[in-house]
């Protein structure tokens, strides 16, 4: 039974292994056509998955696979999940012009509407790379049409993070919301407790205690989110890479199902659209 009456939003950032961003050093972007493609095999695990809760999620989805795999993109919108973007090409926002950034949240908007023939209101950027360096991202997408972005982790991370923005969702600019990545505030710092590898890494029990945790204290929405390849055991193995980030990546992936499993058992689950765009907003900030 959901430990909370609260329905907290399932979120998916639909990438393969091989752009993951720890791994751009080592993996070339001209290699992408050449690597084996896993994406739509573990997307389409997680398709059934929901479908035997009748649960629906949110799929931020990069233009790059939309183009390769038009009949995923397709399914998830037939099955009655939101399809939101990832982006095109998986490039931190951190690391691009504001003229770039335009040009690919406008370009993987368009790819992924005309494929799905659906509306696309969302947008998370690649590695959570909206921060303090950066905020002309959020003037980006108000421009490109989106009605809410879910970009900014409030943590201190080494590749990512902004600690003291707002936890909630608030309105970044007008027309525009802002639904950071969820955390918990404890002895004054903002914890992670909305999947990612910190999911992987921790035991389920505290995972399950900080989401009820936000739930019951702050009477708040969670957002979790994960990626395909992280319930992906057969992928290949990267050479070349350093163990904090071998570390991170593979730790616990044999486990991620069956805690996934027990997640969508123990939480009420929906799309990002439905649990924010039509609510007031309760955080109005200025960042």
């Amino acid at each position: 039974m959901p430990s909370s009456t609260i329905t907290n939003a399932l979120t998916i950032d639909v990438e393969d292994y091989f752009q993951v961003s720890a791994f751009a050093p080592h993996i070339a972007r001209s290699e992408w056509n050449t690597r084996e493609c896993r994406v739509e095999r573990n997307v389409n695990s997680i398709l059934e998955m929901l479908a035997c809760r009748d649960t629906k999620a949110t799929f931020f989805t990069l233009g790059w696979i939309a183009e390769r795999y038009p009949q995923l993109v397709r399914q998830i919108v037939k099955e009655g999940h939101e399809l939101a973007s990832h982006g095109y090409g998986h490039e931190r926002a951190s690391e691009q012009t504001e003229e770039a950034f335009f040009a690919d949240i406008h370009l993987a908007k368009i790819v992924l509407e005309d494929l799905a023939g659906s509306e696309v209101n969302g947008y998370r950027a690649p590695s959570f790379s909206i921060g303090t360096g950066n905020l002309w991202a959020f003037d980006c997408l108000a421009r490109a049409g989106y009605r809410y972005s879910s970009s900014i982790y409030p943590i201190r991370h080494d590749h990512y993070g902004m600690p003291n923005s707002p936890r909630f969702a608030y309105e970044v600019r007008p027309g525009l919301m802002e639904i950071p990545i969820t955390t918990l505030r404890v002895f004054n710092r903002n914890l992670p407790s909305s999947g990612g590898g910190y999911f992987r890494l921790l035991p389920y029990t505290l995972s399950r205690w900080m989401l009820g945790r936000v739930n019951g204290h702050d009477r708040e929405a969670g957002i979790f989110y994960f990626h395909p390849w992280e319930i992906d055991t057969g992928q290949p193995r990267i050479a070349g890479i350093s163990r904090k980030t071998r570390f991170r990546h593979y730790v616990n992936i044999d486990r991620m199902q069956g805690r996934l499993n027990q997640l969508l058992d123990d939480f009420k689950w929906g799309r990002m659209d439905h649990i924010f765009l039509d609510r007031l907003t309760k955080h109005v900030a200025v960042v």
